[in-house]
């Protein structure tokens, strides 16, 4: 079955508990079992997705951590988590599982975007919030999702005043949202669905940030025809 189930997440409690090379070579097998399952679950929650978006490309990530430049050398993590790339230019954002005992979550959004698109964001957004704060408020998408989230400048961006009345949205330099599950709710046998119908809710304002991002402030289409 594409689901996640308990054995998951016993691996990644035995791992958390002997994080070293030498007990992970002894069950490798368990790995690569638990890591087939969770790629089996992405795909079957690609089909949901695909059902109200457009996904390009699923990546699941492996478990060996890069620890050239860390100082925390524990060699693997102890998660499993991928993400699914919305088709074509026109479709901007991207959506983000994460599979951890008692940590687990979904995220979506905008994780880093370029100085390019950070000055549009922020550009249209000093013009006009209105959009954006009455998606942001919307009783539904607020109950599942929050508040938005993301790194933030300490002080207004260059150029923009310190009291301008979109100061809060014009701070951040990341435009994210996340909601955490309890295992319970990650190993239940619709959880492809249930994510997917969440991550659905993003859609307007996916599709906001979306045209943002491809058309300047008077309206003009930023993408070649």
């Amino acid at each position: 079955m594409s689901i996640i189930t308990n054995t998951e997440f016993e691996f990644l409690k035995d791992v958390a508990n002997n994080n070293n090379r030498e007990w992970f070579a002894e069950h490798k097998p368990r790995y690569q079992a638990s890591y087939d399952q969770v790629k089996r679950f992405f795909g079957a929650m690609e089909e949901h997705m695909n059902s109200h978006d457009s996904i390009a490309k699923t990546k699941v990530y492996r478990i060996y951590r890069d620890v050239r430049f860390s100082k925390d050398k524990t060699p693997y993590k102890t998660s499993f988590s991928g993400g699914f790339s919305r088709d074509t230019d026109r479709l901007r954002g991207g959506y983000y599982v994460h599979i951890e005992p008692g940590n687990s979550m979904l995220g979506g959004g905008f994780w880093g975007p370029n100085s390019e698109d950070l000055k549009l964001i922020r550009s249209h957004i000093a013009a006009d919030d209105t959009t954006l704060r009455k998606i942001l408020k919307n009783k539904k998408f607020k109950e599942i999702w929050g508040d938005l989230q993301g790194q933030q400048l300490k002080t207004a961006p260059k150029s923009y005043p310190k009291d301008h009345p979109a100061i809060d949205l014009l701070r951040f330099k990341q435009f994210i949202v996340s909601k955490h599950l309890s295992d319970k709710e990650v190993v239940h046998a619709d959880f492809a669905k249930h994510a997917s119908d969440y991550f659905k809710l993003l859609r307007p304002y996916f599709d906001y940030m979306s045209d943002i991002l491809t058309h300047d402030l008077n309206g003009v289409s930023l993408l070649a025809d």
